[in-house]
This record gives C-alpha cells, structure tokens and sequence, in this order.
C-alpha cells in the first residue's frame, strides 16, 4: 500500500486537531494537481521543521482545483481556518504571484476523508531518509522496510487513541480493499467531498442546461441528508441554483430513465414558469461512467415522496 507524508502548516494542523471534524480540506495554495495517491489511500500529515514529526492523517478521496470561494461553501472551518476572510489571507500571503483583479483565486484541494490528530506525546518522529529538502511531501510503500515500520506505527497510534478512531481507519481499509476502483461510490463521504465530487463528476455542468457558471451551480442530494440520504455520487445531481430550489421543493424531479419532469403546479401556484416547461422531457446530462449516475432508488424515492403531481 502506498501512501504520502505531506509537510502540513502547523496553524491548519492546530486549529482542526482541537476540532476534529469528519473530514478536512488540505489546500495547496497553487493550481499544482496531486497524483501521488489512489482514492482510499493514507495522506499523512508532518509539521514544518523544526517540529519534524508526523502528527496525523486521513485517507484520499480527491484532488481538485477550484475557486476559493466554493472551497469555503464546502468545506468552511474544515479548511482550517475560523472565517472566509482569514483563509483567503493565508491564501493570498502564501501565493508567489497573484492578480490585483483576480477576485477568486483556484486553489488545490487535497480531500480527505476519517481524519485522524496524534496528540503531542504521540507524534511520530519523521524517517530515516526523510531530507530537511522537501517541501511538499513525499510518497511511501508497505512493501518498502521503512514505509512498513511507519505504517505500523501509525496504526499503533490509532489504536491507543480510541476504538471509535481506530474503527474508522479500519472501516476505510476495509472498503477500498473491497471495493478498489469503485471505493469513491462507497465511502463515507462527508458534506464538502459530496459537493466537490457532484461538481467535477458532472464536469462543472449544470445537469439540466448544461451552465457552466460555477458560482451559480450546486451539488443536491436526490434524496436529502437530512431525510437519510447519503453523501454519494450516485445521490446526486448538478444544478443551477434555481433549478435546485425547484428540485427540492418538488416542482421538478427527474424520471428513472434520466429525463425531466416539471411539475404543473408551478403553473397553478405561480401562473408563470414557461422558462422551466421549456425543460419538459429534455434528457439529463450524466457522467459517461455509470457507477456515478443517479440511482434508481433515489430517483424513486423524490417521484414518490417530494414531487408535486
């Protein structure tokens, strides 16, 4: 198993490791994209020198890169930091270069998934052959004598945290092991990866019209959360913002063979709506891999329970 040690901002690391969310945003303040790790894999965290230990972790879901301010409506204070202004401060102070007019700046996103903070007596001292040089990370291998060592050592950690952490790190092996390629429609997504992989799932288009203006775009549960629906892929769509409202209220759903259907109670109720019968029986846009389309049961679900007939 492969997995990645990457050199953390102590603050981003302080501020999550006394709030322990679900899942975490480790931003990159550059457009450079991650490749080192497979969705599922470890993404270890290791503070800045002279603090040269490894302090925590989390598993992979997905690198993106995007606007600031959709990183913030997904993940708020999981970005580490206490407000919008404060994160785009680092943001901009972090950048080599950066445009006067450039209003909202892409950043890379590492998403991660079950984080895990080693308190202090528990922090990892960095290996062997880790050099001061590095500056972003550096991948590792089980099958490797020293990615072994490490690996063990971290799970040792794990376990003297707490069960209900060390069943979380299992839980998460457990699934990729079974699931492998197909671990992302699987896992236990948290709110901000649902909304970051509906977004790059449905390539950034509005499921119904095809807009492409993200800031007005959003990633809706078919079956809300709040009713039990999950954060997966396979729950959810890409809509305008005016769309989802529709949506979610129920003047507008889709059918099991992926066509929409607008109701006539926006009619009734509203004596207007033409704009949104002109989108009739038009076919919805999916991703190309199956795995990732909206599910029947979901589906089902919002035409029985949501939808105004």
């Amino acid at each position: 198993m492969k997995f990645w040690i990457g050199v953390t901002n102590n603050d981003w690391f302080n501020f999550l490791s006394i709030r322990t969310p679900d899942e975490v945003n480790f931003w990159q303040p550059g457009g450079t994209p991650f490749k080192a790790l497979q969705p599922g894999e470890p993404f270890l965290f290791k503070l800045h020198s002279p603090l040269n230990y490894i302090v925590g972790g989390g598993f992979f879901v997905r690198h993106s890169i995007l606007p600031i301010s959709l990183v913030w409506n997904a993940f708020g204070e999981k970005n580490g930091a206490e407000d919008f202004e404060s994160f785009r401060a680092r943001i901009i102070r972090l950048r080599r270069q950066i445009k006067r007019d450039e209003i909202d700046p892409l950043i890379g996103c590492n998403i991660l998934t079950n984080p895990f903070f080693f308190k202090k007596d528990e922090w990892i001292p960095t290996p062997k052959d880790w050099s001061p040089n590095i500056v972003q990370g550096k991948t590792y291998d089980t099958d490797k004598s020293i990615g072994s060592a490490l690996w063990d050592d971290v799970q040792n950690r794990l376990k003297r945290i707490g069960k209900l952490v060390a069943t979380g790190a299992d839980k998460v092996a457990e699934e990729v092991a079974l699931y492998g390629t197909e671990y992302l429609t699987h896992a236990r997504l948290g709110q901000g990866a649902f909304r970051v992989l509906v977004t790059d799932t449905y390539n950034r288009r509005c499921s119904i019209t095809k807009e492409r203006t993200l800031p007005v775009l959003d990633a809706v549960h078919i079956k809300p959360f709040a009713e039990s629906g999950p954060h997966r892929i396979d729950n959810g769509l890409l809509l305008r913002t005016d769309l989802h409202k529709l949506f979610d209220l129920g003047y507008m759903t889709i059918t099991t063979d992926l066509h929409v259907e607008v109701s006539r109670r926006i009619k009734e109720e509203f004596e207007n709506g033409r704009e949104y019968y002109a989108l009739q029986g038009s076919l919805l846009h999916v991703p190309s891999d199956p795995i990732y389309r909206p599910s029947r049961e979901y589906i089902e679900w919002h035409n029985q329970v949501k939808y105004k007939t």
